[in-house]
């Protein structure tokens, strides 16, 4: 009798933990739902005029079923940023990681791991309107606290190797960063081709200098940020 109950117990409790998983399993998938049509919905009509009820009809979900996952619309965007931002870092990350790849070849790698998808582009673009500011802000501080560690990883590879030689890696990256956001992101300055291509000579001259290499050793990046070029289409530096 005892043998009998111990194994129903087992039975009842390995039940409860496969409806369990199952359960989360299925809030996951939800969530997930919800948040690829907000996606598009957000790139077609735009945060402002997309209502609450527009995603409800887009998944086929009744309200509460929204609210259980999200407090407010506000809250859907949120969630796409961080899960955007995420997707990038993720794949920027397993790339810096991969000391199989030579140094400045994962820089490379790693910065195109950056671009966003293509179904992402529309969202996007509408994150940079005025009215998004706040939504913009919050992409930025994410990429802001994560990206630099990312790449320092990759120069301390570089320094261990002699091909840098900084003792501020990681500060190096934050303000490559902040440079390349304010200028050519965040539309503080209107700038003409030509004095884009300028600025762009001129950052990679002073990032030479504050990693310690040779003029000219960098000038990969600047067709890399000035082209939109792959890591296919990059020359790899000498």
């Amino acid at each position: 009798m005892l043998f009998c109950y111990r194994q129903t117990v087992g039975l009842i409790r390995e039940e409860r933990g496969q409806i369990s998983m199952r359960i989360v399993k299925e809030a996951a998938e939800r969530k997930n739902e919800i948040l690829d049509a907000a996606a598009v919905l957000f790139a077609s009509k735009g945060f402002d005029n997309t209502s609450t009820n527009d995603i409800l009809d887009a998944v086929g979900i009744a309200r509460g079923t929204l609210y259980h996952h999200f407090k407010s619309k506000e809250d859907v965007m949120d969630a796409l940023i961080e899960r955007q931002t995420q997707r990038l870092l993720s794949a920027a990350r397993q790339v810096a990681e991969d000391n199989s790849i030579p140094v400045e070849q994962r820089i490379v790698q790693t910065i195109t791991a950056l671009r966003i998808d293509e179904k992402d582009v529309a969202m996007t673009e509408h994150l940079h309107k005025p009215q998004n500011a706040l939504m913009h802000l919050k992409i930025n501080q994410i990429l802001m606290r994560q990206l630099p560690p990312i790449l320092a990883g990759i120069l301390e590879d570089g320094i261990e190797q002699g091909l840098f030689d900084t003792p501020y890696p990681e500060a190096c990256m934050e303000l490559a960063i902040i440079y390349l956001k304010t200028v050519f992101d965040d539309g503080v300055f209107e700038l003409t081709s030509s004095q884009s291509a300028e600025r762009m000579e001129a950052f990679t001259f002073h990032l030479e200098r504050m990693l310690g290499v040779a003029q000219g050793r960098l000038s990969f990046l600047t067709k890399l940020i000035k082209e939109g070029a792959d890591n296919e289409s990059i020359e790899k530096p000498m």
